[in-house]
């Protein structure tokens, strides 16, 4: 009786163990999703802002090429 005590007690320290590794592996994968969020956040910013700028650009050259003619 004393064995399956003692293999049971073991049993749930190796599951509470894996538990909290889990916990672990969790708070880090969050932690680096949020990363990649906002780094793919200000690229799609700048991105923005280049092709607003670009757009700026062509509609200036448009204008250019029409007092041109």
């Amino acid at each position: 009786m004393a064995d399956i005590k003692h293999q049971i007690f073991q049993e749930l320290t190796a599951l509470e163990e894996a538990a909290s590794k889990l916990r672990g592996a969790a708070v880090i994968a969050g932690k680096q999703t949020d990363l990649e969020v906002a780094i793919l956040t200000e690229q799609v910013k700048t991105l923005r802002d280049k092709n607003a700028r670009a757009t700026q650009l062509i509609d200036k050259s448009m204008d250019i090429l029409k007092n041109l003619k």
